[in-house]
């Protein structure tokens, strides 16, 4: 659409409000929802259509919007719709649309309106998994592949491309039938099962190569998710990347003058025997850690069972408790209602009153009672995963402790080799050719001591910083598992202490709405 003789506008605050008003209830509902104030937040469905909208703007607050109406506007770009998670519904046909962008967080959508825009490729669609409605005639598509990239919305049923440069192709209907074999709709018009068949037949011998493609491109995105399970179940151990040389090559990254020095004649088969026994540690670590995992979370799980079963037990005879009130309650209330001597009403009154206070007494001290068994729970899963972290990290503590020894040794002998190289250079013994960038350390003695020492600082560092983060992480899991535990236990009080208060005043008003002359009567 071109500008109307109307200036574009910009979506403001005034406009929504507007809008949401002339949308919502009327009346009376609709002044009193004036009246108290509009909440955005509260509006699932909004038309914004014939607006002469050049940016959509200021959504942010209609968090639980499920329809947007933006057609026959002059919207240019698709933006501003991030916090609309929970859309299910969104109409953008009729504007100067260029591109299919903006739409990553819109995870919900399931039908989408692009209809007569200037959209010349169908991408940037990835996140819309549930997409079954997708209308995009009357735009500039004029590559056929396109359509393959619809094979991965595996709900899509209904499909508009009417009015594009490829609906004018020969083998346009037929291309669409075979590749989108789940599609029902096709330019508004349900798709002919035989036609189908037929399609299929036309276009096997391509599909199946494109199905074996999908086949090894699913295969590779199924491990790298089969890896990052597994990455994640390393992490909540604290000992991913140890399973193999990642540690040691990481040593080495950075280290210039290390890596030159391994072309010192001996220094390669020094160098592969450190290796392996740095990376056997590393595993014991890891394999430890795993293990560890195992005995944290079997503790956790126990706990949560035994604090789970404690509470129904609980819950149990408190219900058991009511049930046997409230069936004396009726009786009690009948009698109020029957009684028509007004000193008897009096006396059963006060009887019925001092049963509600029974009642809240066995109930408060039967949370009382709960609240002290689970304090004595949490207290001691508190020790026992302190004790099990505390011994976790001395054992891997000990272990890279050894991983340091062996950089030490490494150290040692890596230093004996160059002293002795560099007394071979001087003296014109050494019978080996050096690159030019490794010989040059061996000026004198104090640079290739140096050249030894940088290395091994680096390697120290690597090993103290795994370490550390190592025991950090492990560290702040326990605190912040057990902090959450407590804190979780205080809410669950409150809230049970807060139910019977409210069970208690009900029934409380109850009795005292209780008129004496309603009884009487």
């Amino acid at each position: 659409r071109l500008y109307d003789s109307v200036e574009p506008r910009v979506m403001d605050e005034d406009m929504l409000k507007l809008a949401v008003g002339e949308q919502g209830p009327q009346e009376e509902a609709g002044q009193l929802a004036r009246q108290e104030g509009i909440l955005f937040k509260d509006v699932v469905s909004l038309r914004l259509d014939f607006q002469n909208i050049l940016r959509i703007d200021s959504l942010w607050q209609f968090e639980n919007l499920r329809k947007l109406q933006l057609d026959n506007n002059i919207i240019e770009k698709i933006e501003g719709l991030e916090h609309l998670v929970h859309l299910v519904w969104l109409d953008l046909s009729f504007n100067n649309i260029e591109a299919i962008e903006g739409l990553d967080t819109l995870v919900n959508l399931e039908d989408l309106s692009l209809f007569n825009n200037r959209i010349a490729k169908i991408d940037s669609l990835d996140a819309l998994v549930k997409l079954q409605v997708l209308s995009l005639g009357n735009n500039q598509i004029g590559n056929m592949m396109n359509i393959i990239y619809l094979r991965r919305f595996k709900d899509l049923r209904s499909l508009s491309l009417s009015g594009n440069p490829i609906a004018e192709s020969e083998d346009y209907k037929m291309f669409i039938y075979a590749y989108l074999p789940d599609l029902v709709y096709l330019d508004f018009r349900r798709i002919d099962d035989h036609m189908k068949e037929l399609a299929e037949s036309k276009h096997q011998y391509s599909i199946d190569e494109l199905k074996h493609r999908e086949s090894l491109i699913q295969a590779r995105l199924d491990d790298e998710l089969a890896r990052q399970v597994e990455l994640e179940k390393h992490k909540a151990a604290f000992v991913e990347h140890l399973n193999g040389s990642f540690l040691f090559d990481s040593m080495y990254t950075e280290d210039v003058e290390g890596n030159k020095l391994a072309y010192l004649p001996g220094v390669g088969e020094l160098l592969q025997g450190y290796k392996d026994k740095f990376v056997i540690i590393c595993l014991n670590i890891f394999e430890y850690g795993l293990k560890q995992q195992e005995k944290r979370k079997l503790e956790l799980d126990t706990f949560n069972e035994c604090v789970k079963e404690a509470i129904q037990e609980n819950q149990e005879q408190g219900k058991h408790r009511i049930a046997e009130f409230e069936e004396k309650h009726l009786l009690s209330l009948n009698a109020i209602r029957e009684e028509s001597d007004l000193t008897n009403i009096e006396v059963r009154i006060v009887e019925y009153g001092e049963d509600i206070t029974e009642l809240f007494n066995v109930l408060m001290t039967l949370e009382m009672q709960l609240v002290e068994q689970l304090e004595e729970t949490i207290n001691m899963f508190e020790r026992n995963i302190m004790d099990l972290v505390a011994l976790f990290i001395e054992n891997v503590q000990s272990l890279m402790a050894q991983c340091r020894d062996l950089e030490n040794h490494h150290h040692e002998k890596l230093l004996e080799i160059s002293i002795n190289t560099l007394e071979k250079i001087l003296k014109g013994e050494l019978d080996e050719d050096l690159p030019d960038d490794l010989r040059a350390l061996f000026v004198d003695k104090d640079t290739i001591v140096n050249a030894v020492g940088a290395s091994h600082d680096i390697h120290l560092l690597k090993i103290d910083n795994r370490e550390d983060e190592l025991v950090t992480r492990t560290n702040s899991w326990c605190t912040h598992l057990v902090d959450m535990i407590h804190k979780d236990e205080i809410m669950r009080n409150r809230r049970r202490v807060k139910e019977i208060n409210q069970y208690i005043d009900h029934i409380q008003n109850e009795l005292d709405n209780l008129e004496c002359g309603d009884v009487i009567d």
